[in-house]
């Protein structure tokens, strides 16, 4: 008799256990090649199915795995409790991986939640590159897990769903209000790190400044306050600027208590704002002008449209770009709130 447990064809097949299972009972919801694919290592291993392996297309214990950069972030946090509320209300069991440990690369992290034989994956990864959409795609063909990008998308493929705001048109809007404050000099200060969320970012900075027939000046430096001090210092001394769009909060109120250090008055003298509206946004002196992120909704609509994915009903918007907003407070002229 075979001892070839669901866990072995599951290995063999390179698919999730649930997979095995709807190979097994529910064979029309399975594709055809990953279906024989299956039904062929079965046959190979010599695998009974039991009662445990039947079980499994209608067991309600659904698992997510959340994959995220780091938690330091307050955008991540925010973000998690979107997802979190709408995983409690179809009682999913989250799983949570955080890519801060250098001895583990995206890949091995990933290899280890395919192990986990979860149910779906949240990627909230916003470095995203070439290789990296690639190998999302791989795990999603080969092992048949849905996955869904959160806060960060690929503008060259949808084949991965994607929920997102529209970053390019807020970095262009967040630019253009600076402009009409009558700003010349004013500088997109982006991150060493290269991260796809803030490359759109200075796309809409650099047409908003190049149809103003401004010069752009991207200044990058570290989300690190000990690194991104002495870069701040550093132009003060040697640049002549008016206008400061930081690419997250916490960079621009860096900024600001910088120009403060320097006597430079915010906003008279300069106006700074950020991205995502932040608890730093209201905790900064003066409060901080920022684009308004709807980050717990991209939570919540990102682990929304994973339940489809993971119930295999259609995804028609495979691209869901949520509206984001300009919150002005008194670190800009502008001051509408």
């Amino acid at each position: 008799m075979s001892k070839a447990t669901i866990y072995d064809v599951a290995g063999a097949a390179r698919v999730s256990l649930a997979t095995v299972s709807r190979a097994i009972n529910n064979p029309e919801k399975v594709k055809p090649e990953t279906r024989e694919r299956v039904l062929r290592v079965i046959e190979e291993l010599g695998y009974k199915p039991n009662a445990f392996a039947k079980g499994l297309a209608s067991r309600k214990s659904t698992t997510v795995a959340v994959l995220v950069p780091d938690m330091s972030r307050a955008s991540i946090a925010e973000m998690m409790n979107g997802i979190a509320d709408i995983a409690r209300v179809y009682k999913y069991s989250i799983l949570l991986y955080i890519l801060d440990n250098e001895e583990s690369t995206e890949e091995d992290v990933l290899k280890e939640i395919i192990a986990a034989q979860v149910d779906g994956i949240l990627y909230l990864n916003d470095e995203i590159t070439e290789s990296q959409y690639a190998f999302l795609q791989t795990i999603n063909a080969e092992h048949q897990i849905p996955i869904v990008l959160s806060n960060t998308l690929y503008p060259e493929n949808d084949e991965i769903p994607s929920v997102s705001i529209d970053y390019d048109a807020a970095g262009y809007e967040m630019t253009k209000a600076l402009i009409d404050e009558g700003r010349k000099n004013i500088f997109m200060v982006s991150t060493v790190r290269k991260y796809m969320v803030n490359d759109q970012k200075e796309r809409g900075y650099l047409r908003a400044m190049q149809e103003a027939q401004l010069t752009p000046k991207i200044m990058r430096t570290s989300g690190r306050i000990s690194i991104n001090t002495e870069h701040f210092n550093e132009y003060f001394r040697n640049h002549n600027v008016d206008g400061i769009v930081a690419v997250r909060d916490s960079i621009a109120v860096s900024f600001i208590n910088v120009a403060r250090a320097n006597h430079v008055k915010v906003p008279e003298d300069i106006s700074v704002c950020g991205f995502q509206n932040t608890k730093y946004a209201s905790l900064s002196r003066p409060n901080l002008t920022c684009v308004d992120v709807p980050i717990y909704d991209i939570g919540a609509v990102s682990m929304r449209v994973l339940t489809k994915m993971m119930n295999q009903e259609p995804v028609e918007d495979r691209t869901v770009m949520l509206d984001h907003d300009i919150v002005y407070r008194a670190s800009t002229k502008q001051q509408k709130d």
